[in-house]
């Protein structure tokens, strides 16, 4: 059974910090790319950063790059989102997701709200 299991969002004060973790289960997890993504309220989703099957290359959008950093432990099967300098609107579901050709897996998010 596939499973990709969010951890790590919480409510975080401007500025701030969080780290997400995507643990994943059910399938050989270093040979899939990786990356996150976040839906904010009544907003469509949108790609956060990705990560190759290795490790070693990463791409990250406009607004998350010099904030954000995406790393895997393959030995763990898990991927992580480093957020800093945090701003409201990154406010969002943070969610994983798997890649490896046509086959895409899909975690249930965790909610990462970012208030004073």
């Amino acid at each position: 059974q596939v499973q990709l299991v969010e951890s790590g969002g919480g409510l975080v004060q401007p500025g701030g910090s969080l780290r997400l973790s995507c643990a994943a289960s059910g399938f050989t997890f270093s040979t899939y790319g990786m990356s996150w993504y976040r839906q904010a309220r009544g907003k469509e989703r949108e790609l956060v950063a990705t990560i190759s099957s290795s490790g070693r290359n990463t791409y990250y959008t406009n607004s998350t790059k010099g904030r954000f950093t995406i790393s895997r432990d393959n030995a763990k099967n898990t991927v992580f989102l480093q957020m800093n300098s945090l701003k409201p609107e990154d406010t969002a579901v943070y969610s994983c997701n798997a890649v490896r050709g046509g086959i895409v897996y899909w975690g249930q998010g965790t909610q990462v709200t970012v208030s004073s």
